[in-house]
């Protein structure tokens, strides 16, 4: 049926039932911490992230450094071998000179020091690195020895000793002894032998002649 208001009054508008807010605030909440839960990973994941990228970048640097260190390693390997080759090759020339020129001071030297020796004379002598062997003959066992101070007194040799020393048998004629030497170069080449001092002579002054009485 269609009621029809014929007073004129306005017809009272209906309440609203309020709404429960105690319901919704939970909900709040939880949105609100998975809000700033979120947010709080995004932060830690990006500083991660960029962290990350970091080390990432950096090993690549040490990476490349290592690379170019190990170039660096093989070039220096490699200068060391050739220097090692061309000491090799000056010490075999050095030694070839030394022994040229070693073997002409030797024979001189010797030369001199059997011309200096009385009644003595070398049969054969032998080279071995700075060992030498000297084999000869003397008149006498005194020879023999003057010769071996002589060649210690030079000193181009060093630890001159002898080997052996035997009457030839031989020679009945004449006494002769045989005599094997055995020496060594000196390292420092030779060396100049100390010379003695000369003994200081005082001068005397000469006497005067007596004064004649008056």
């Amino acid at each position: 049926m269609i009621r029809i208001n014929l007073l004129g009054q306005m017809r009272p508008k209906a309440s609203r039932r309020p709404v429960d807010t105690g319901a919704a605030m939970p909900l709040v909440f939880i949105g609100a911490g998975i809000l700033l839960g979120g947010l709080f990973l995004f932060y830690f994941y990006h500083s991660w992230q960029t962290q990350l990228n970091t080390e990432n970048a950096r090993i690549k640097q040490l990476q490349s450094q290592k690379t170019e260190l190990e170039q660096i390693k093989l070039q220096v390997e490699a200068f060391e071998k050739q220097k090692q080759v061309l000491q090799q090759r000056v010490g075999t020339i050095e030694q070839l000179q030394k022994d040229r020129t070693g073997g002409q001071e030797l024979l001189d030297q010797i030369a001199n020091t059997v011309s200096r020796a009385e009644n003595l004379w070398l049969t054969s002598m032998t080279k071995k690195g700075t060992a030498v062997t000297m084999e000869g003959a003397a008149a006498s066992i005194n020879s023999v020895a003057n010769f071996i101070t002589a060649l210690k007194r030079s000193g181009y040799f060093q630890k001159v000793e002898i080997k052996e020393s035997k009457q030839d048998d031989k020679n009945t004629a004449v006494q002769t002894f045989l005599f094997t030497i055995n020496a060594e170069i000196a390292p420092s080449g030779p060396v100049a032998a100390p010379q003695t001092k000369a003994a200081s002579t005082s001068t005397q002054s000469a006497p005067t002649a007596p004064a004649k009485k008056g």
